[in-house]
Parts: structure tokens; C-alpha cells; sequence
């Protein structure tokens, strides 16, 4: 009888301590007024997503290489120099979007629906892609900010599950690119602006925010929130954020860290795949 109830006590004890063991911890409360802010080039994606917009192009047939020199050697020295000199920028400004006056904004974006499946998915960073599923997954919400046609911006933000996106805008008229610019290209401090609307607009507290950039180009971003985090980061932005204590992630590793570190080859390439893009889609549907 006495092992009887000792086999008992010890069942009830097993079915406690088996209890114990799936009872759910408390959840952590969402923070509705937190977010997270990623730049996109090299940051989320590897290298420029316009260049590989560009590129999904170039293998429909639809710019030659003629026209990616001649206008990427014009606009390389704005890359490299136009912060310093407020003509350059306004110049910029002015001639950013002009070769896509004429273009229907629909086929633009199905077109780069098309090519991010293509080409740039497979060009996402993981760590990166992790740390934004880490906002979301604590009930935040996540968007992209990108010097990137907002068009296109949209497209990565959706295929990534994102919240939205914060892209350069283009004017349009009855669906039609204008081939003026709304307001100012979304670089630099441009994007420390845009962020601050949206968080006016969605009541979110700065403080409780974060942001990720590889660039030293968006400290105007990282310096904005209360968590910045430098994600593959050029010299420049290393250094900052080693002086000023914040995190750094590196998801390069021997030579595509080098290759990638590099500021002038990088915006370069960037500009060049754009203003080709540009040609090529004009030169397409002008022509149908």
C-alpha cells in the first residue's frame, strides 16, 4: 500500500514539474510607438538595388553599354563630391529623373516586381533580413529608406514583408512620369527629415526607434533614433560608431567587404545603373 502511494505522490510531482514546464512566459508588451529604419543599398541588399534594377534591364536587351558610360561618368563626381557644393546638388535635383518623363508608372513597377524576383532577391543580406524580422516579430513596424525610386522602394518593402518604404518620389501626372522630383532627393539629411514626417504622422517616439545604415552619408538617419546600428559599415561610419558606442553588424567577409567599403565604385555603380535604367525604359516604351 505505502509504494502504492509513494508511486502516486511521485506521478503527481512528474505531472507538476511537466505542468510547469509548457506554461507560456508572459509575452512582452508591443511598444506601439517604436520602429525600425533600414537603408537599403548594401545595407539590406548587397550592392545598389537600382544597379540591379538595371541589370534585369540589360538582360531584356534593352540598353547598351554606350549609355551607361556616357551618363555614369557625368554623374560619378556628384556622387563623390555633390555634398560640398550646393550647385551640384541643385543640378542634380534637376536632371535626377528627367529620363523617365513619358513612362507609365504601372509598368515600372511591374518590371521591377519582375527583376527583384529575379535578380535581387537572392541579394538580401540574412543578418540584415534577421534584424528586421526581429522588429517585427516584437510587434514593430518596419520601413525602408532609400535614396531608390519610391516605386521600386515598394516593391523590396512588400517581397520582404515589410511595413512600407521611404523612396526618392517622382512626379506624376494621370499615371505618368512627369520627370520632376517632389520635394528633394532622399539622401542625407533629406532622410532624417522623411522620417521625422513619418513619425509625426504615426505617433511614434524616436527614442524607442532604431536604424540601420552602412553609410556615413545617413548619420543624420542613425543620429535621429535611439538604437542606430551601422551594418556593414564604410570607414567613416565605423569610426563614428565605435566613438559613440553603437552597434555594428558585419555580414561582409573577406573580399566583398573590401569591394563593398568602397564609397566612389559603389555610388558610381549606382548612378550608372539608374540613369541606364532611365534610357532603357524610355527608349522601350517611346518606342512601342
Amino acid at each position: 500500500m505505502r509504494r502504492l502511494m509513494r508511486r502516486r505522490e511521485a506521478a503527481e510531482i512528474a505531472g507538476e514539474v511537466a505542468a510547469a514546464a509548457v506554461v507560456p512566459t508572459p509575452s512582452v508588451e508591443p511598444d506601439p510607438t517604436a520602429a525600425a529604419f533600414f537603408d537599403v543599398d548594401n545595407t539590406m541588399m548587397r550592392g545598389a538595388s537600382i544597379y540591379h534594377f538595371a541589370r534585369g534591364l540589360a538582360a531584356r536587351g534593352l540598353f547598351t553599354t554606350n549609355d551607361l558610360v556616357r551618363f555614369a561618368l557625368g554623374q560619378a563626381w556628384f556622387r563623390v563630391r555633390g555634398n560640398e557644393n550646393p550647385d551640384h546638388i541643385a543640378k542634380a535635383k534637376e536632371t535626377a529623373l528627367a529620363f523617365v518623363a513619358g513612362l507609365k508608372v504601372d509598368e515600372v513597377v511591374h518590371l521591377g516586381e519582375e527583376i527583384y524576383d529575379e535578380v535581387m532577391s537572392d541579394r538580401i543580406w540574412a543578418g540584415t533580413r534577421a534584424l528586421a524580422q526581429a522588429h517585427l516579430d516584437l510587434g514593430q513596424r518596419v520601413w525602408l529608406v532609400t535614396a531608390t525610386p519610391v516605386e521600386l522602394a515598394r516593391v523590396i518593402a512588400q517581397r520582404l514583408g515589410l511595413t512600407g518604404a521611404l523612396g526618392t518620389v517622382a512626379e506624376t501626372s494621370d499615371g505618368v512620369y512627369t520627370g520632376r522630383l517632389v520635394g528633394d532627393l532622399l539622401h542625407g539629411p533629406a532622410k532624417a527629415e522623411a522620417i521625422r514626417a513619418l513619425a509625426r504622422r504615426e505617433g511614434l517616439d524616436l527614442s524607442h526607434c532604431s536604424a540601420y545604415s552602412d553609410s556615413a552619408n545617413d548619420l543624420p538617419m542613425l543620429s535621429l533614433v535611439g538604437s542606430p546600428c551601422a551594418v556593414n559599415p564604410d570607414s567613416e561610419l565605423r569610426e563614428h560608431a565605435k566613438e559613440n558606442g553603437w552597434r555594428i553588424r558585419d555580414f561582409r567577409t573577406g573580399r566583398k567587404a573590401t569591394l563593398i567599403g568602397l564609397p566612389i565604385a559603389a555610388t558610381a555603380g549606382a548612378v550608372a545603373g539608374g540613369i541606364a535604367a532611365g534610357i532603357a525604359l524610355r527608349k522601350h516604351y517611346r518606342s512601342s
